[in-house]
């Protein structure tokens, strides 16, 4: 038999050697860690929250949220009467849009015929007061009775109808103040 499958022939072969290898192996695997950390600590981050301390974004953060998405009105200022087209559009086209519950479509002739032929007064008085399905005012007790009567005009005239606008009633406390002038005289 031959001796040749127990001869074993190693780079190292002294403990000096070995030495040598251990700490040149940790000196490359420090030099490894060393570069990769200035790698990670030298880019420039960017993406989601880099920009979190500009003054733009601390404002948006600290903003009330009661703030967004509602207008303040003055409880003490007098009213500001919107169009029968804004009312129609923010309270009436939720049902009248859509002929929700046998509301009579927006613009539809036929089925606004009916409810013309009865009269302006009537279909304003249905409108304030409601009617089967539909609540008073629409549903929404903030609105005026103009307001209201403003809708129905608009809607009844782009289904065929031809009523007049109403006259919009003089401020009580302008007309009070008519008589007090003329007192002071």
């Amino acid at each position: 038999m031959s001796d040749t499958h127990n001869e074993h022939e190693s780079v190292i072969r002294t403990p000096k050697q070995l030495v040598i290898a251990v700490i040149g192996f940790f000196a490359i695997v420090i030099f490894g860690i060393v570069l990769l950390v200035q790698f990670v600590t030298t880019t420039k981050l960017t993406g989601a929250g880099s920009n979190s301390q500009a003054p733009e974004e601390i404002a948006t953060r600290i903003a009330p949220v009661a703030d967004e998405g509602y207008t303040l009105k003055d409880a003490n200022g007098p009213k500001v009467l919107q169009t029968g087209e804004a009312i129609y559009t923010s309270t009436c086209a939720a049902c009248h849009g859509a002929g929700v519950a046998g509301a009579p479509k927006f613009g539809d002739a036929g089925a606004w015929g009916a409810r013309i032929s009865q009269g302006y007064d009537t279909v304003v008085k249905h409108a304030l007061e409601g009617l089967r399905a539909m609540p008073a005012k629409g549903g929404n007790p903030d609105l005026d009775d103009v307001e209201v009567a403003r809708a129905v005009v608009w809607m009844a005239n782009h289904a065929g109808g031809k009523f007049k606008e109403p006259e919009v009633p003089a401020a009580p406390a302008a007309a009070a103040a008519e008589p007090a002038k003329d007192a002071a005289k």
